[in-house]
């Protein structure tokens, strides 16, 4: 054990150091993974209930010092529940690397690394029919995925394993449609399923005025490794959702950049 300093009789090793800066880093993690969220006002609120437990202690103040103790007891048990959502994207992001690595390495392996040609033709379909989408105002929402966790979210649509074209999503999202409701899923560049029911976001952080179709593709870019791409059916304005946040009244050229560099982060194009 290696002894870098002492303070007082406390003795302050290299390890000493380690251990405090990675329980820093880790706690700095769960903050901006809960940050926004309604967990993080009770993960606070329990914190402060904890703090005021370990006083009244102290205090000797044993009849107050129960019934608190009692419900930090309960709220350890609660954020098992509440922080469901959370702790699911938290190993997401944590096995997210490691997963995208080991998927380039298999294709690589096998030959079928994605074509660039084929992927640009993919996005300029999306891009002449949201473009389309715009002038009408038709409320759109396409979810492009590589992540297998956002088939389950399938379930609730009509599987279409279809191939990407302009056409084929300008009738989807037709207002006459009866596929127009909910979302598009793009997955291994196919539509594999349109009518989507997606969970909404409850961050109170979010404007107002965003309506249920942004609030979905924020949700669903809190918990899966997706991008949502949003046409506003009030003002045809574009917006993309990732990683739990949203941007919006992007220009079609800023939504052809953000698909490309989408496609490099996905398939790992050199």
């Amino acid at each position: 054990m290696i002894l870098l300093f002492e303070i007082g009789f406390l003795e302050v090793t290299i390890w000493d150091i380690l251990d405090v800066l990675i329980v820093g880093f880790l706690i700095y993690q769960i903050y901006k993974l809960l940050r926004g969220s309604l967990a993080f006002n009770i993960v606070v609120g329990l914190g402060l209930l904890f703090l005021v437990a370990n006083i009244v202690t102290y205090l000797g103040m044993d009849m107050l010092s129960t019934i608190l103790n009692s419900f930090v007891s309960l709220g350890l048990l609660a954020l098992l529940i509440v922080f469901q959502p959370e702790v699911r994207r938290f190993l997401i992001v944590l096995g997210r690397g490691t997963i995208a690595g080991r998927e380039n390495i298999v294709r690589r392996f096998l030959g079928r690394e994605w074509n660039i040609e084929y992927n640009n033709a993919t996005i300029q379909s999306v891009l002449r029919s949201v473009q389309g989408f715009s002038k009408t105002k038709t409320g759109a929402l396409i979810i492009f995925s590589r992540d297998a966790n956002v088939v389950s979210f399938s379930s609730s649509g009509v599987i279409l394993e279809a191939d990407i074209s302009s056409k084929l999503l300008e009738s989807i999202f037709n207002k006459e449609s009866p596929l127009h409701d909910g979302a598009v899923i793009i997955n291994d560049n196919k539509i594999h399923a349109a009518s989507c029911v997606l969970p909404v976001s409850d961050n109170p952080n979010l404007p107002d005025t965003l309506g249920l179709r942004h609030r979905a593709a924020v949700g669903v870019t809190e918990t899966t490794d997706v991008l949502a791409l949003i046409v506003s059916e009030e003002t045809g304005t574009f917006s993309i959702a990732r990683g739990g946040k949203i941007t919006s009244d992007l220009s079609l050229k800023q939504v052809e950049n953000r698909l490309k560099k989408m496609y490099e982060e996905f398939y790992d194009i050199d």
